[in-house]
């Protein structure tokens, strides 16, 4: 039973990796010239979806580590 739990763990932690490295960073080469990045977006389409994805994989990953410690 330990085994899944621990399987299921890697393959949230690497999905938890990817949703986090595929977000935008945002400001891009206009902070360079000076654009102002205190601008106001909202997220929407796909960045939105990615980032709920991200905040469930991270719970989900709590979850798992915290089951996964309690059946040893």
């Amino acid at each position: 039973m330990a085994l899944y739990f621990n399987i299921a763990l890697i393959v949230v932690a690497v999905g938890l990796m990817l949703s986090i490295l595929f977000q935008v960073k945002g400001g891009g080469l206009g902070g360079i010239f000076g654009q102002a990045e205190t601008v106001y977006r909202t997220r929407r389409g796909v960045e939105k979806t990615l980032f709920k994805l991200t905040i469930v994989l991270a719970v989900l990953f709590v979850v798992l580590s915290i089951v996964a410690l309690k059946l040893r």
